[in-house]
């Protein structure tokens, strides 16, 4: 019997399962109804369809899974009850923040308030020690007054406590003894050090990621535990078990589980790892990938045929700052909610119906209009072909939900479902203009590479109004972050802040903390089971001008660094600087502000089969005819069933493909080819 993968993207609405017998590589999907409650139910009912096709569960050796659990926790407020610990008289750290409003309307909102505090200053302990600049030691840690301020946070009911200290990350050994403090006085308190979770500088960022370390870790420790446990009880014993990273590469369970915040973006980042993993398959180098599912929408920018990585980001306005896919989120999924608000203006989400009651065309209990809904009532969406055939939608509770927007707006319950659509496009097309033309890259060069339960769905309408080359649809879309999970290897980042001019540093002080920042990957992925010529390492560097307030981030060539590779690297930045800001200053001083390490373990790579054409037609896969709304028109349109469609067909739009995942709309005057691996790569006549 063949040995098979198993990953699964737990989403809003569905949770989509991809299997991949190893030997043969054969690729089988299926999507089952996310529990919100508790996600491992639904995983463990894909496992369940899987070994009911005869698979014993000792020969799935390996999983991987996307998981919102953190992020969902973070996003509901629903993380454990925090502390907080900091130097002496710098307690204002997490409260002032930035100083600076975000981007955005949120400028011209008079009623503005900052996301509230994931701990408050009540539970917040200030600690005797100081650490300057250097790491030099000014006054020791008084271990006594610690003792005192740990036993007043002891009765708070507090779960877990960040500890971020002064220039901890130049000198660890104060937060250390800290940690084996609260153990003390507070045993079984998770405890999560900036020294450990993010050893950089800029105190405030340390400080919100460690916090959202903290805040997320106890929860999602206890759902992996109860996972594995599920799994080995499902007699899946395989050590080979991962969760996904938001830098792209997968961590172990007992990783994962000590690195919450590096799972925040875990689900959108599989889906960028397939954009990649797209352009190697079919030559197009960039593209942007458009990820839209129950609940939200991801996007991403691939260029040359690489994603765009950020050590920086915000999830609903909190900062964290670990390597991450730079993925711009926005809430418009197909169950995102239409109102008509107090002032009988149309208002389309942020409110999503999500699995629970979810659509009302599902007949689930759901009463408002979603996006699904809206999309049935013009007739993109097949009510008797949905999850091919498996799942039934209920046209008239649609048409009854869209009308309770279109009553009040005085319109026709077509009219109020296309201007729906037509917000939420409009909503998903900035999203993709912040990452592109905001960024000074022309959208005519690049693909939408379309995808999640909706991508498709919406993809043809948003490329033609943004002018972009074309779309790409993969063969499996509904699931394609899951896909992207069997593509990822183990991945670990490592960062080490030490400021110093280039024009003092030697060849001997990089390769000394790189040295150590790697024998640190090698342990690691050592322990993670990988042998030494299953690991890459990759090691890069943050520097600036002097005096500046930014950094950009340089790859280093691999082996011992010499004078001329430092030399090498000084004019790099001048002409990255150049690149990014449009000047240079080759004449400044340069210093190089942190140090950074990724260490890879590479798992064996898949390879997703060509198809052979099958002689087949067009008309062999036509399943009907049916009335379609589009841009204010209706027409007959031609409906195909994808999985029939051969490699080399040409299908003009306007047409809807249906298949069991997904639905795929063409627009009128929009063309699709099938290619060797049954992509649509969709172009305009």
């Amino acid at each position: 019997m063949s040995r098979y993968r198993v990953t699964v993207d737990t989403g809003g609405t569905f949770s989509d399962f991809v299997y991949l017998a190893e030997a043969t590589g054969e690729v089988s999907i299926t999507k089952v109804a996310s529990t919100p409650d508790d996600p491992s139910r639904a995983i463990l009912q894909g496992i369940e369809t899987l070994i009911a096709r005869g698979v014993s569960a000792s020969d799935i050796g390996f999983f991987c899974h996307g998981t919102t659990v953190g992020t969902n926790a973070l996003l509901e407020g629903k993380g454990v009850k925090t502390g907080l610990l900091v130097t002496e008289g710098f307690r204002g750290i997490y409260p002032v923040a930035e100083q600076a409003r975000p981007y955005g309307p949120a400028i011209f909102d008079v009623m503005y308030d900052k996301p509230q505090m994931l701990v408050p200053q009540s539970l917040t302990g200030e600690v005797a020690e100081r650490v300057d600049f250097r790491g030099r030691v000014l006054r020791e840690l008084d271990e006594a007054a610690l003792r005192t301020t740990v036993r007043g946070l002891k009765g708070n009911g507090i779960e877990s406590i960040a500890v971020c200290l002064l220039f901890s990350f130049l000198h660890p050994q104060h937060e250390a003894r800290v940690r084996e403090i609260i153990a003390e006085e507070m045993p079984g308190c998770s405890i999560s050090l900036s020294s450990e979770v993010l050893p950089q500088i800029r105190e405030y960022y340390r400080l919100s990621t460690t916090v959202i370390n903290a805040y997320l870790q106890p929860i999602l420790a206890r759902y992996i535990a109860q996972l594995d446990r599920r799994l080995s009880e499902a007699g899946i014993t395989s050590r080979q078990k991962y969760v996904m990273q938001s830098n792209g590469g997968m961590a172990t369970f007992d990783g994962a589980a000590t690195r919450a915040v590096t799972t925040v973006l875990s689900g959108p980042a599989g889906g960028v790892t397939a954009g990649a993993y797209a352009c190697r398959m079919t030559g197009l180098q960039n593209l942007i990938t458009f990820d839209m599912g129950g609940t939200s929408c991801d996007v991403a920018l691939i260029k040359d045929g690489e994603p765009s990585l950020a050590g920086r980001g915000k999830i609903e306005g909190r900062d964290l700052a670990v390597p991450m896919m730079d993925i711009n989120t926005v809430s418009a999924g197909g169950g995102t909610i239409a109102r008509v608000d107090r002032f009988r203006a149309l208002e389309v989400g942020p409110q999503s119906a999500g699995a629970i009651p979810g659509p009302a065309c599902y007949g689930r209990g759901g009463t408002e209009p979603t996006i699904t809904d809206c999309n049935l009532v013009l007739g993109l969406l097949s009510a008797d072909n949905f999850l091919g055939g498996r799942m039934t939608l209920d046209a008239a509770k649609a048409r009854e939900a869209v009308e309770r927007v279109a009553k009040p707006l005085g319109m026709s319950i077509e009219d109020a479902a296309e201007g729906i659509i037509r917000i939420i496009d409009v909503k998903m097309e900035e999203a993709i203009k912040a990452i592109s033309t905001m960024r000074g890259h022309d959208l005519r060069d690049f693909m939408l590479l379309a995808f999640g339960g909706a991508g498709p769905l919406h993809a043809g309408r948003i490329a033609r109004d943004l002018g972009m080359a074309g779309i790409v649809v993969p063969l499996y879309p509904g699931v394609y972050s899951a896909i992207g999970l069997l593509m990822s290897d183990v991945k670990h980042d490592y960062v080490q802040s030490r400021m110093t001019p280039m024009s003092e540093l030697t060849p001997e002080d990089v390769n000394a903390l790189f040295g150590r920042l790697t024998q640190q990957a090698m342990d690691d992925l050592a322990a993670d089971g990988f042998a030494a010529d299953q690991i890459r390492v990759e090691r890069a560097l943050d520097l600036r001008y002097a005096g500046q307030g930014y950094e950009i981030t340089l790859p280093c060539p691999a082996g011992t660094m010499t004078a001329a590779g430092l030399a090498d690297l000084r004019k790099s930045f001048d002409v990255q600087h150049r690149s990014m800001f449009g000047h240079s200053a080759p004449e400044e001083p340069v210093e190089v502000v942190s140090y950074r390490v990724r260490g890879v373990g590479l798992v064996p790579p898949v390879e997703l089969p060509k198809f052979k054409r099958a002689g087949s037609t067009l008309a062999d896969a036509q399943r009907e005819t049916r009335k379609v709304r589009f841009d204010g028109k209706t027409i007959d349109c031609p409906v195909y069933q994808r999985e029939k469609l051969d490699v080399g067909l040409v299908v003009s739009g306007p047409a809807v493909l249906d298949q069991f995942d997904c639905t795929t709309v063409l627009c009128p005057g929009q063309v699709a080819r099938v290619d060797e691996w049954k992509n649509l790569i969709v172009t305009t006549e």
